[in-house]
């Protein structure tokens, strides 16, 4: 009864979607009580809806996600752990393991396989968690051929590679891209690249080889040297993917890639730049997941997270955060939306381009072929009854003048700026052309940061700190203290460090501030009365870190200068 039950509700809720009409379902049930098929095989087999329409409507009716494999790429380390044989025998098919976790993700048919789930767990001794996600039943057959039926590692394709010949015209079309090595080589060099939790991946010809990069906790380190000759074949899979044109080589473009690794959803986006030896094409991971993270979750001191949520309880006004490039502005500042994103406020952005697509929120990319720029946006969205307004970047003075026109008009405004710290903002904005009085009374906030990467807590040795570093540190020398350096080890691929932290300050105004910045005065004066109501710098939240041994003192003074605490 309960199956029959399930079955009605998924055909009454195509029904109700306007996926198929009442007569179609009447006729699908009819039939599936001779064929004893499930009710969403059947309506395909009639022609009825698609493998995805079924696909997505029975994952929405039991609360689970659903996945499109062709967006897929295989990933060989879960293949291995599920024979071939016992795949076909259970229909499904591992496509994603996280060896941190422990948790292998796999695509079934049936989510109510549990005889099948419960086989595989038993098999794989229960030491793994499995996530299983629901993918149509005739895809699954398909890609099980696929997966299981070529070689999946780098070292195995490349080998493959030398002993055959590059098929440029597969590499176009689209076809049965498995038989072709090198679509196999893109799509295990992307998943390498999203496993190591890397940001960027470069492909940069040189003379001879190529080489490729990834930048892994804001540092770049060489993974792989290969040929010249391999290079035309994996340029065109790129462009291909990314709908960049092929035949353009001695002009920049930009295109974007869309991939389910490691059992979510990864954008890509790519941008091709020509140089003396080749193109040479740099993407980046847009890893939703992983970059947008609640204001808990950040690492901020106690007292940092508080004054932040007070800073947002202002109705109006403009919250500036600044930092260089990759310093993770653009995390915080979701983080920050995220906090306020409710179906009570409208919230609207401009963005250069838009890297994380978020519910509710009205996003926007700025573009020249949209003939809209920061200013002219910040125009539009104004007529569009917005309560926040995210402005990607103050640039100039007409973005930055319509920014504070929007915060003194009731708007709570959210941007970055180019700065190294948060004081250094009013002279910035001074320098862009925003006068003083239009400054004062209308700045919530500044956040100023830097992003260290984090000591890996499975090797990370002690040690007691020098004269020289007790100097940088501001710790006396009769102080009895450690701290750490990284040491290195295969969990953290012999880097001594896993994953990255932001370092901040935070200097929220007020009429104190508000009465200094109307009348210019001296950072000094701004800096004395900011360390009075306790301002934390940058420094000082570096040196907390590295005494709470999260960090070393090296990777701080590679982002912040400590020399100004010897003083």
């Amino acid at each position: 009864m309960a199956e029959q039950r399930r079955r009605m509700r998924l055909g009454e809720l195509m029904v109700q979607r306007g996926l198929l009409s009442q007569d179609q379902l009447r006729i699908a049930l009819m039939e599936q009580e001779q064929s004893n098929i499930q009710l969403g095989r059947q309506l395909v087999i009639l022609g009825f809806v698609t493998e995805a329409m079924v696909r997505d409507m029975v994952a929405q009716t039991m609360g689970q996600e659903g996945i499109d494999l062709s967006t897929v790429i295989a990933d060989a380390d879960a293949l291995k752990m599920v024979p071939e044989e016992f795949a076909r025998r259970h229909h499904l098919l591992p496509i994603a393991f996280e060896d941190p976790t422990k948790l292998l993700v796999v695509a079934v048919a049936d989510m109510f396989n549990v005889v099948a789930l419960d086989q595989l767990r038993a098999m794989l001794g229960g030491q793994i968690q499995i996530k299983p996600m629901l993918a149509a039943e005739a895809q699954l057959e398909e890609y099980i051929d696929q997966f299981y039926g070529y070689e999946l590692s780098v070292d195995g394709i490349l080998r493959e590679i030398e002993t055959g010949e590059i098929d440029y015209q597969s590499l176009q079309t689209g076809g049965d891209e498995y038989t072709q090595p090198v679509v196999r080589l893109v799509g295990a060099l992307l998943m390498d690249a999203a496993k190591r939790s890397a940001s960027d991946v470069h492909f940069e010809p040189e003379f001879a080889f190529l080489r490729i990069r990834y930048r892994i906790d804001g540092v770049l380190q060489q993974v792989r040297s290969l040929h010249k000759t391999y290079w035309p074949a994996i340029a065109v899979r790129l462009k291909v993917v990314s709908g960049m044109d092929i035949a353009e080589t001695r002009a920049p473009q930009d295109g974007r890639l869309n991939m389910h690794l490691c059992g979510r959803p990864i954008d890509f986006r790519v941008a091709s730049h020509p140089t003396i030896h080749g193109e040479n094409i740099v993407l980046r991971l847009l890893d939703r997941e992983k970059s947008i993270m609640p204001l808990e979750r950040m690492g901020l001191r106690l007292e940092t997270l508080e004054e932040l949520k007070l800073m947002m309880t202002r109705p109006e006004g403009i919250m500036v955060v600044t930092g260089p490039t990759g310093s993770g502005k653009t995390t915080t500042l979701y983080s920050l939306l995220t906090f306020q994103n409710t179906e009570a406020v409208n919230i609207m952005t401009l963005e250069d381009p838009v890297e994380y697509p978020v519910t509710m929120m009205r996003q926007t990319s700025v573009a020249e072929v949209n003939k809209l720029d920061f200013a002219n946006g910040i125009r539009s969205i104004m007529r569009q009854d917005p309560d926040i307004i995210l402005v990607g970047e103050i640039r100039d003075s007409d973005t930055a003048t319509m920014a504070f026109r929007a915060a003194m008009t009731g708007h709570q405004v959210f941007s970055t700026l180019h700065t190294n710290s948060a004081l250094g903002t009013f002279p910035r904005l001074l320098d862009i052309g925003i006068s003083p009085d239009i400054m004062a009374g209308n700045i919530i906030g500044v956040v100023a940061q830097r992003l260290v990467r984090v000591l890996c807590p499975h090797c990370k040795g002690a040690y007691a700190p020098g004269v020289d570093e007790r100097k940088l540190l501001g710790i006396k020398a009769a102080t009895d203290v450690q701290i750490y350096h990284n040491v290195g080890c295969k969990l953290c691929s012999h880097s001594g460090y896993r994953g990255r932290m932001a370092i901040m300050e935070l200097l929220r105004i007020d009429n104190d501030f508000d009465a200094m910045i109307a009348r210019r005065a001296h950072l000094d004066e701004m800096r004395a009365v900011a360390h009075e109501k306790g301002f934390v710098t940058l420094a000082d939240d570096g040196v907390r870190r590295i005494l709470e041994g999260y960090t070393s003192l090296a990777e701080v003074t590679r982002v912040i200068d400590l020399t100004g605490r010897t003083s």
